[in-house]
């Protein structure tokens, strides 16, 4: 017996100690989103030619009404954060970018293959 409750206390703290600490899923990014004068909406889709089950579409600002953000698929790393291909919403600029949330704060920062850097912070809209 004494065994057996080892054995299941190990199972559960491997497990644990498996899962990230700030476990956040593709779900989390559905929303309206608000960065500089753009605003953008993330909806979960299969239509996505990336195949990343989630479209996030420039809704509003002064150009780019309509593109299609995300280009690749998003890769969910164990720190809790996402990794793929993503357009800048004033450019159209593929960067290969990191997205971290904070809070209601998608935190995004990338460079394109030639070497451009950018960073934002996309503000949940309620």
């Amino acid at each position: 017996m004494r065994r057996e409750l080892v054995l299941a206390g190990a199972t559960l703290a491997l497990a644990l100690a498996a899962a990230p600490a700030n476990a956040v899923d593709l779900n989390n990014l559905v929303g309206t989103w608000k960065w500089t004068d753009f605003t953008v909406k993330s909806v979960t889709c299969n239509t996505n030619p990336s195949g990343a089950g989630l479209c996030m579409t420039v809704i509003a600002g002064p150009q780019n009404i309509g593109m299609e953000m995300i280009r690749s698929k998003l890769e969910d790393k164990p720190d809790g954060s996402f990794f793929g291909k993503i357009a800048h919403p004033a450019t159209g600029a593929i960067y290969n970018t990191k997205m971290t949330l904070k809070g209601e704060v998608w935190h995004m920062d990338g460079c394109t293959d030639a070497g451009v850097c950018a960073t934002g912070d996309f503000v949940r809209q309620k």
